[in-house]
């Protein structure tokens, strides 16, 4: 190809590849300094105005923080004294360069840090987790609770705290808090898998290294953490660290809490941890996570591809109209714990992680299932009117906490023999309606989910 200039220039010869390389570079340069800022300033805009539309109805509205560029929030914690400090620490004990160990701290910020989008969680998420939360379940979600944590001040940094059942946990209380604020939920390496992890952080998401932590690392988590807390990011975490493998409530771990309680600034803004408990009448994981603890290790045998494969084997099971729904599951919320009335627990973690649980184990909701799997392992086979005797006795002292199907003692013990015996869980002989040698483990997993409310017996322990 032959371009001609002016006659004081003469005439430049250039290969057509290199003259359509010149015309990209030209573009990109075009588009990087005129089009791309001005398309980022459109869809800022246009954000800013859906935000400003969501804060008219949510009880505790979407934090600056929270809208912030991902990129600014990652130099802000990068650049953290304390952060620097343990770059330079890094970088010692372990004979790096002092850039190298800094990119380390960048990497981890990166890895941390969310990037959240209105759209994707008020546009996405809620209607999702609304339409998957009635389709696989029956909800039963008590607003009883609801009252004392409108009272909670406007301007607090709220954390919901959450025992953990099963995965649906996150998209229960994303449906339960749809009204009140948009959530930032700690989670774990399962969701590091692309392109669930691009979800997920648009979602708020940050995720959290259960294994392999350097003190570095820790430093940069714990810094991110505070920054959120101080800038009133409503969070949710799960006080246990991980999934229950006999599904029973655990000690806490203290990490998070920690973090959280440190980083508080009470003068200018309140923290208040909201308890919410769960529980199911029939957890997804269930066999899987029984597995585990039978094997003493928190290594699950289960695959990204095999759980795929089932969703979309109950997805063909929805459309061929021959999905029936796993039973019910309910959500409680208990007495928030406010740390400005509390001053002393955020001085001592392991006692403020101790009235978390406490708080939640107060709240856990008993569903029909758990009550008669405790029932048939405390007293052995018993006759169906034996079993609605003794729901209708230990109902007694559960007050609110009891949740009924129709209301009665009755109904509650016909749907619980209906789904153990769908599963295969029940034989019955004479009348009398017991445990199969294999179903003991599984009853005893959703037993443990209530033993701590009901009277103690040996064989549900």
């Amino acid at each position: 190809m032959t371009c001609l200039s002016e006659p004081m220039t003469g005439t430049v010869t250039l290969p057509v590849w290199l003259f359509a390389l010149i015309l990209a570079f030209a573009g990109v340069t075009f588009a990087s300094h005129f089009l791309f800022p001005s398309v980022r300033w459109f869809f800022r805009r246009r954000a800013e105005r859906i935000v400003a539309r969501l804060n008219q109805r949510l009880e505790r509205p979407i934090q600056p923080f929270k809208l912030a560029r991902r990129y600014d929030l990652i130099q802000r914690l990068i650049y953290d004294p304390e952060v620097t400090e343990a770059v330079l620490a890094h970088a010692r004990e372990n004979g790096l360069r002092e850039d190298v160990a800094f990119e380390d701290a960048r990497r981890y910020a990166r890895e941390i840090v969310p990037a959240f989008s209105a759209s994707a969680y008020f546009g996405f998420a809620i209607r999702a987790a609304r339409w998957l939360s009635n389709e696989l379940y029956r909800v039963d979600v008590d607003e009883s609770g609801a009252g004392p944590l409108a009272q909670v001040d406007r301007d607090a940094t709220v954390v919901f705290v959450m025992n953990h059942r099963s995965n649906m946990d996150y998209v229960l209380v994303t449906y339960l808090a749809a009204q009140r604020s948009a959530l930032s939920y700690a989670v774990g390496e399962w969701a590091r898998v692309w392109p669930l992890s691009a979800l997920i952080r648009a979602m708020g998401a940050y995720f959290i290294r259960r294994r392999s932590r350097t003190a570095l690392y820790r430093k940069v988590l714990e810094k991110y953490v505070q920054m959120a807390t101080r800038g009133g990011v409503a969070q949710a975490i799960f006080p246990e660290g991980g999934l229950s493998l006999d599904g029973g409530l655990k000690t806490p771990k203290v990490g998070l809490i920690k973090y959280l309680a440190e980083g508080a600034n009470l003068e200018a803004r309140d923290l208040v941890f909201v308890p919410v408990a769960l529980n199911y009448e029939r957890v997804l994981e269930d066999r899987i996570l029984i597995d585990a603890d039978r094997r003493g290790e928190r290594k699950f045998r289960a695959s990204v591809v095999s759980a795929i494969f089932n969703a979309l084997a109950l997805l063909w099971r929805r459309a061929t109209g021959r999905f029936r729904r796993f039973g019910s599951t309910a959500v409680r919320i208990g007495a928030p714990l406010s740390l400005r009335e509390n001053p002393g627990l955020a001085a001592t973690p392991e006692a403020l992680g101790r009235e978390i649980m406490s708080r939640i184990a107060e709240a856990v909701p008993v569903l029909p299932v758990p009550l008669v799997a405790h029932l048939l392992l405390c007293r052995g086979p018993m006759r169906r009117e034996a079993l609605i005797e003794a729901v209708e006795t230990t109902g007694q002292g559960l007050g609110e906490r009891l949740v009924l199907p129709r209301g009665t003692a009755e109904a509650a013990v016909d749907h619980a023999l209906e789904r153990l015996g769908a599963r295969g869980l029940l034989s019955v002989a004479d009348g009398l309606h017991g445990p199969t040698e294999e179903a003991e483990p599984i009853l005893r997993f959703y037993a443990n989910s209530v033993r701590h409310l009901l009277p103690d017996c040996a064989g549900a322990a």
